[in-house]
């Protein structure tokens, strides 16, 4: 069951459901889908410990990103490293319904997530790493109004292939600035 945190037009946040962890388990274990998540890349998951991650990410500012007509799970976003007293955290991301890719729901989802961050976490900046052969991703995070802050180069290596992990952050007033 999902309940409406945050709404949009395309999709809501709900709060993260532990139930939902052998859809997480799948989408995890598929390379097409995790070579966007170097973390997990070389990882292997299995239901048992992605219940328990789901556990653990319920109770943080995590959430569950589920399309507003259908009601179906499409991924997940949340908070990572907040700091209340510099007013300061990272966010991520992940669509693991390949059905649902480059049609503005992570976009969606995430601005929702960042608006909440600002708005109700008194957040003032937002930080998130990308991988650069994610243009896809470093487009949609643009559009929010993220910008590029840095990289750092050569820094994941999968096959044979280097690539820079890209670091992107947006203030308060930058995202409500695009907004008007």
């Amino acid at each position: 069951m999902y309940f409406k945190k945050l709404v949009g037009t395309k999709c809501y946040l709900s709060p993260i459901n532990e139930n939902d962890a052998e859809k997480f388990t799948k989408w995890l274990n598929n390379l097409e889908m995790t070579q966007y998540l170097s973390a997990l890349f070389t990882k292997s998951i299995n239901v048992q410990s992605e219940r328990a991650i789901l556990e653990r990410l319920a109770k943080e500012h995590n959430y569950s990103i589920i399309d507003i007509k259908t009601n179906e799970l499409l991924g997940n976003c949340g908070f990572v490293n907040l700091d209340h007293i510099n007013q300061t955290s990272d966010v991520g991301i992940f669509i693991g319904n390949k059905d649902y890719w480059g049609k503005g729901y992570g976009t969606e989802a995430l601005s929702l997530l960042v608006d909440f961050g600002f708005r109700v976490l008194n957040l003032h900046c937002i930080s998130l790493i990308v991988i650069s052969f994610n243009k896809r991703a470093i487009r949609s995070y643009e559009k929010i109004g993220f910008k590029i802050i840095g990289k750092k180069r050569e820094s994941v290596l999968m096959g044979k292939d280097r690539h820079d992990m890209v670091y992107m952050d947006i203030l308060f007033d930058e995202f409500y600035a695009k907004r008007k």
